[in-house]
């Protein structure tokens, strides 16, 4: 019998009660009861799927949509913490850090502080901040500053914007609520933000920038050939393809598809692939289930399962 797999996943989230208190994910009981768990609980479900570290990031909205003044202070004790608990469990644990995005600049220096500080392996952040998308030049300063630290954002999704809804849901999110999430909504907003991203230049002012996106990329791996095909006489010799694949990561989240997973090896190569659950809204034993059988080699397989995150993460 092979030797198991040392098995790292990183967009797993927990919910900062502080924050909890400013409204949540809206998610059923039993998964409240998993974010709001940083102990027991966790690490019992962890053990039984076989998952030895997690990269802990907070659930959505996070910081996006506090207003400046609160969330400078805020993400401060909220990533305090979060790195108590890392540091309770620091072989089972690891930590991105929350960011005030309403204050870019001040976001800048508590993902320095949490990186020089606390250990932290970089940052998340969740959807629009004030109806604006992250590439805005205004939030700038924060991949300046993630590329001098050498450490990844990681863009993850949120709900889309109250116009977004009423434009292209209504008459459908009254009953199908997981078209907003999941179903499709998170993926519309999330695919264009790492869109907007590579065509703002912010890649060319930070050529070191590191940026994560779960869900296997959002869809924008199967869609790359014909992204930079339509946008073929707008760009230059640099193809959206080409600076996409310098420039992103993409995990398993939520995602644990053999198809899938092979399409985006195939556009981007397994050294730009990690594994993640997405819990607790994805259950462990889903994705632990699902790497069992995958269709990789030794060497991938250790690839996806650790060793690309060690060395984007430095663990």
């Amino acid at each position: 019998m092979a030797a198991k797999s040392y098995i790292i996943a990183l967009e797993e989230h927990y919910l900062d009660a502080e924050v909890k208190q400013l409204g949540g994910p809206g998610a059923g009981r039993d998964i409240v009861e998993r974010l709001d768990d940083l102990g027991a609980l966790r690490l019992r479900e962890m053990d039984e799927a076989g998952i030895d570290l997690q990269v802990l990031s907070h659930s959505i909205p996070g910081l996006q949509g506090v207003d400046a003044a609160t969330g400078v202070p805020l993400a401060r004790r909220v990533n305090d913490r979060l790195s108590e608990a890392v540091h309770a469990h620091p072989d089972r644990f690891a930590g991105f850090a929350a960011l005030p995005t309403a204050d870019p600049k001040a976001a800048a220096d508590e993902l320095e502080r949490t990186v020089t500080k606390l250990g932290f392996k970089g940052a998340m952040v969740n959807g629009l901040t004030g109806g604006l998308f992250h590439d805005d030049e205004r939030f700038w300063p924060i991949y300046e500053r993630a590329e001098a630290l050498d450490v990844p954002i990681y863009i993850h999704p949120a709900l889309p914007q109250q116009a977004v809804i009423e434009a292209y849901y209504k008459g459908y999110v009254e009953k199908h609520p997981g078209l907003l999430r999941a179903g499709w909504g998170f993926t519309v907003e999330t695919a264009t933000q790492g869109i907007r991203f590579v065509l703002s230049g912010v890649f060319d002012a930070y050529p070191g920038l590191k940026i994560i996106l779960g869900h296997l990329g959002e869809g924008l791996p199967f869609y790359l050939w014909r992204i930079s095909h339509g946008l073929r006489q707008s760009m230059s010799e640099t193809t959206f393809r080409d600076i996409f694949c310098e420039h992103f990561w993409i995990t398993t989240s939520g995602f644990f598809s053999d198809p899938a997973l092979i399409c985006c090896m195939m556009e981007m190569g397994i050294d730009r692939i990690l594994f993640s659950v997405d819990y607790p809204f994805m259950d462990n034993p889903s994705g632990a289930k699902w790497i069992e059988t995958l269709p990789l080699c030794a060497e991938d397989r250790e690839k996806l399962l650790n060793g690309n995150a060690r060395r984007l993460l430095k663990l």
